[in-house]
């Protein structure tokens, strides 16, 4: 399936609605630290505020999810965009408010519209054909990884040209904007009616090694992000450069996803893929840890980037195939809250780390963390392969006939 079957109206629409509501989650960190910098002991608060929207993100993501209803998936969607436009612009209105008030505006911010992403993930797919799944998936990574790149150099734009507010204010109009376009969505995607009560919820809890690898993922995107800086300094290049450097495994991302859409049957099962990939990241980000200069640093998180994208594409689509159509939103709503602490996880270790060993040091240690949880996610992965070769000869044993198995030595 090529990608210019992809571009119609409707999925341009969905692409449209999207950047407009994902936007504003990918400015909220740094813009929250934009906030209140000029306050007494600003930079502190600002990264507490910053934590506490994470936090808001990871507790409701999986909670919002399973409320979600796949056929009537429009007004809760609705709902979390316009609690998120809410407290976006009331931390915009209220700069100089108590740091209680702007945390419970940041939490607010985070959890309302947590569950809208993975909505729209699973009301994409189903707006393709099946065969066109795979090329999907990518166009919304490309897209992504796209806004992620755009997002601070928009906020500190207009944090430092227009004022400390106007990018929590812009956020707001941007997720009023995306409720608006909702409308021109589908309402919702077609879901099997569950015949056994918790079914979905036993589906979800089956599928934790696809999370546990997710957060496995995320753990690299951390080191390579707030580790970086320091890392340069070690070095004795120019601090300067980590916005090139980072921008350079965004773009290695575009091109990671884009070269991966471009067919849909890459050998080997997805977990395979997925595992052999986050290892190949693992070893991108160790090499940022030990080769000299910026240019063979460049050359590393290129590389590194160009694998995290397919890595995050094979999670989404194993995710797909293990979870039935009426818990998709709930799963990659897991999945988000998963990397999310998967990150913020990497991040505490890193920052506690930088006090005690140097940078590079810091980064190796995050890749042994990242090694355990791709061990556990790969064992945990054998484990439900065993259930379900169990579980699949189990039907064929019982309707033997019983004279046939009694004759059995």
């Amino acid at each position: 399936m090529a990608y210019r079957e992809l571009f119609t109206r409707p999925v341009l629409t969905w692409c449209a609605v999207t950047t407009v509501a994902r936007l504003p989650v990918a400015m909220a960190p740094l813009a929250l630290v934009f906030l209140v910098r000029e306050r007494p002991g600003g930079y502190s608060l600002g990264a507490v505020l910053a934590a506490v929207y994470v936090l808001g993100e990871i507790v409701a993501a999986p909670v919002l999810g399973l409320r979600m209803r796949a056929e009537r998936a429009r007004p809760q969607m609705a709902a979390g965009l316009g609690v998120g436009a809410a407290g976006f612009t009331g931390l915009g209105l209220a700069q100089g408010a108590h740091p209680v008030v702007l945390g419970v505006l940041a939490v607010l911010a985070g959890a309302g519209p947590v569950a809208v992403s993975a909505g729209l993930r699973a009301l994409l797919t189903a707006m393709v054909p099946e065969r066109a799944v795979t090329q999907a998936l990518s166009l919304e990574s490309m897209l992504t990884f796209g806004i992620w790149a755009a997002a601070p150099a928009l906020t500190t734009g207009l944090a430092l040209g227009a004022g400390p507010g106007v990018p929590l204010l812009l956020q707001g109009a941007l997720m009023a904007l995306g409720l608006a376009g909702l409308w021109l969505l589908p309402t919702g995607w077609a879901a099997e009616k569950q015949e056994k009560d918790g079914a979905d919820r036993r589906a979800l809890l089956a599928a934790w090694p696809v999370y546990v690898l997710g957060a496995a993922s995320l753990t690299l995107l951390a080191l390579a992000e707030l580790v970086l800086p320091a890392l340069l300094e070690q070095r004795g290049i120019a601090i300067g450069w980590a916005g090139p450097l980072l921008a350079g495994f965004s773009i290695g991302s575009v091109a990671g996803s884009f070269l991966y859409g471009l067919r849909s049957d890459w050998p080997g099962p997805l977990p395979a893929q997925s595992l052999l990939l986050v290892l190949g990241v693992t070893a991108g980000v160790a090499l940022v840890a030990v080769v000299p200069g910026a240019l063979g640093l460049g050359a590393a998180l290129v590389a590194a980037g160009l694998l995290q994208a397919p890595a995050m594409l094979t999670r989404n689509l194993a995710l797909r195939r293990v979870l039935p159509p009426s818990a998709l939103a709930a799963g990659y709503s897991m999945m988000y809250a998963a990397v999310g602490a998967g990150y913020a996880a990497s991040g505490t270790l890193a920052g506690g780390l930088l006090k005690v060993v140097a940078p590079s040091t810091a980064i190796l240690c995050g890749v042994g963390l990242t090694l355990l949880l791709v061990t556990v996610a790969a064992l945990g992965e054998r484990s439900l392969v065993r259930n379900r070769e169990a579980r699949t000869s189990r039907p064929r044993e019982e309707n033997e006939d019983p004279a046939l198995s009694r004759r059995k030595p």
